[in-house]
């Protein structure tokens, strides 16, 4: 469907929540568009101290002195009256974090656009570079499509690639894919105002779908593959984040690299001196970065070393108490790990 021309410059209401939304609400406000109006979730906890703090969208819109509403419930009548005020032609959507209702997406004449993490139709839903990630795609993107009922569901008006570097974590690849894709949404609303858009329906046989990630997501199974278990330390970061036991601790993994020749025991640590901190997997290991304790900072291998007792022999689990921690307690011979005292 090719959109009729508009004019000149559109008047748009934001909907957005998160730091992921922040760039493509700055790229409109330079735009020759005007925002008129900003919608973002209500004050929630946030944060280690669980306090109320504005989310990133909120404080941008507040700092531009741009009408902000936050609803509590969209099927409200009196924020759609609010929103129909503004008289916005199109509203554009980056990671706002409910299902908009269909007396929501009837207000703006052109409909709603939405700025998706993901090459659709794979990876429709809450999490898609996550769940990229923790698949192994060596590529993804952003797409621009118009928002219907069905989730993430409507036809596609443009899209970027990016690839996905091997030890890439989500948070880079998420802040680079939002920087392209304010610039992408930012030349589909000129393409709108001047009728030169084109949408391409989904291809619903290729869907996927990005389910919402969780802290149980988290927990280390040391039988599967190194390259698995990577993806899942990068894919999870910055939240909920890789966790694994070790003399019954918990302990946050955040930064890895594949070992594809370390040969040990699931979950045995092969060598712990100095800035080496490996750890076997089911097949080959990973070099542990970057490790934390809950509510600590981040160390490198040679700051947790020095700070607790861990020698070749010792175990990861995913939950403690789920493997012998000590060398004596492993099951095999005796003194097989590298390092170990016969």
């Amino acid at each position: 469907m090719v959109a009729a021309p508009h004019t000149d410059a559109l008047r748009v209401v934001f909907f957005g929540t998160p730091e992921f939304a922040v760039p493509t609400l700055e790229a409109l406000r330079r735009s020759r568009h005007r925002v008129v109006g900003v919608v973002t979730q209500p004050d929630r906890p946030r944060g280690r101290g669980h306090k109320t703090s504005d989310a990133p969208v909120k404080a941008h819109a507040l700092a531009a002195g741009v009408p902000l509403l936050q609803p509590e419930r969209l099927r409200d009548p009196a924020f759609v009256a609010a929103l129909s005020a503004l008289t916005a032609d199109l509203a554009v959507v980056a990671a706002y974090g409910k299902i908009l209702t269909d007396e929501v997406l009837a207000v703006p004449p052109l409909g709603f656009i939405n700025v998706h993490a993901s090459l659709l139709p794979r990876y429709r839903g809450a999490a898609p570079v996550h769940r990229a990630i923790l698949a192994g795609e060596r590529e993804t993107g952003v797409t621009i499509m118009r928002v219907v009922q069905a989730l993430d569901a409507g036809p596609m008006l443009a899209s970027v690639r990016r690839p996905i570097g091997p030890d890439e974590t989500s948070e880079d690849v998420e802040r680079d894919l939002a920087r392209l894709g304010a610039g992408l949404l930012v030349s589909t609303v000129d393409a709108i105002a001047d009728g030169h858009v084109i949408e391409t329906p989904q291809d619903e046989g290729a869907s996927t779908y990005a389910h919402r990630l969780t802290k149980d997501d988290g927990a280390i199974d040391w039988t599967q593959p190194a390259g698995r278990i990577h993806n899942q330390i990068r894919g999870l970061h910055p939240w909920p984040h890789a966790f694994s036991f070790l003399n019954g601790r918990r302990f946050i993994l955040r930064r890895s690299v594949v070992l594809p020749g370390l040969t040990g025991a699931a979950g045995a640590v092969v060598e712990a001196a100095g800035d080496r901190l490996t750890v076997a997997a089911g097949t080959g290991g990973i070099a542990i970065l970057e490790i934390q304790t809950e509510g600590k900072r981040p160390l490198s291998p040679r700051e947790f070393l020095a700070g607790h007792r861990v020698t070749p022999g010792h175990r990861f689990a995913p939950q403690p108490g789920s493997m012998p921690d000590t060398p004596g307690s492993m099951p095999g011979t005796p003194g097989s790990m590298p390092g170990s005292k016969k």
